[in-house]
């Protein structure tokens, strides 16, 4: 797309950006990943009906505003391209009070992931709650257009599930769509080169095994990041159905090596395109390397499963393990 086009008014953009993203979830099916039997809370989609009449039987994270009596209200309008302001939010209840307890989650109360509609865009935050149940985060989106905002996040009541709610950003300025970047198994990120073996399988399970070099080096001392040594989001193409999944394994469990290697279990919901983009740290500093990767019923051009030497030699779980959601 050549053609650049000016964004002036917040309200049709949001309001063409929720319509489009409602009719794509609704014709794609859910989103979901493998279910973690201990540890940690059930994830968002895991007991709520499909929406979009599939087999898989769960919900897509992140394509609702409101789920299980809770909605994500998202107080700022909009933002503008290239300048630094202010997001800010609120969880309500069903009586529409700002929710104030939250469980905390791989160290924090709340994750906030803010990507572009064309997939150009991914930023992982973690937001400050004011005593009312206002969140808030500087922002700098570098690019105009319809932004979807992700807060992922447990009430702290007991028994409740991990919830992913979804709403549109829009982002004033000169907007050029970006072209999704093709398929590829590795991904470079300020000197890293991140390889990703394994498959992502449409309504099967799948090991994703993303090893991590720098300068040709296996890097084996990864620093942890939010209680793991990766984190992976899965956004599929279209809709931005979401889907948070973490290591297979943590550090100090006495099996899971800092690197180079670090395995993940994802199920992709159907055939389509996907962005993948893991956070991953070391020197003290988190990075994100982006994958695109194509799922498809005969596996399409998804990468292939590891090799011997990527699962035994450097995918440093230990085998089984963890924690992946």
């Amino acid at each position: 797309m050549n053609t650049v086009v000016k964004i002036a008014g917040f309200g049709a953009a949001l309001v063409a950006s929720f319509g489009a993203a409602y009719g794509l979830g609704n014709a794609v099916g859910p989103l979901t990943s493998e279910p973690e039997p201990a540890a940690h809370s059930r994830h968002s989609g895991d007991a709520s009906p499909d929406p979009g009449g599939g087999s898989a039987g769960t919900a897509a994270g992140g394509l609702q505003i409101s789920e299980a009596g809770y909605t994500l209200d998202l107080k700022t309008a909009g933002v503008r391209a290239g300048e630094k302001e202010q997001l800010r939010f609120a969880i309500r209840d069903r009586q529409g009070r700002q929710v104030t307890a939250f469980q905390r989650e791989h160290d924090k109360e709340l994750h906030l992931i803010l990507a572009s509609r064309d997939l150009a865009t991914y930023q992982h935050l973690h937001p400050s709650r004011a005593a009312d149940g206002t969140w808030s985060t500087p922002v700098t989106l570098p690019a105009a257009g319809s932004y979807r905002v992700f807060a992922d996040f447990t009430p702290g009541v007991k028994g409740a599930k991990n919830l992913t709610l979804g709403a549109d950003l829009p982002v004033a300025g000169p907007f050029k769509a970006a072209e999704m970047p093709g398929p590829s198994r590795t991904a470079t990120v300020d000197g890293y080169t991140v390889t990703l073996g394994g498959t992502l399988r449409p309504g099967k399970a799948g090991r994703l095994t993303l090893n991590v070099a720098r300068d040709g080096r296996p890097v084996t001392d990864l620093q942890p990041y939010l209680g793991a040594y990766g984190h992976l989001v899965a956004l599929r193409s279209g809709d931005l159905a979401y889907l948070h999944v973490h290591p297979n394994g943590e550090p100090g469990d006495g099996r899971t090596r800092p690197g180079p290697g670090i395995s993940f279990t994802a199920t992709a919901p159907s055939s389509g395109t996907y962005r993948l983009f893991l956070d991953f740290r070391h020197d003290g500093i988190v990075r994100t390397a982006a994958f695109t990767v194509e799922a498809g019923a005969d596996g399409g051009t998804a990468p292939q499963e590891p090799s011997p030497a990527e699962t035994d030699g450097h995918a440093g779980t230990g085998g089984t393990g963890g924690h992946g959601h």
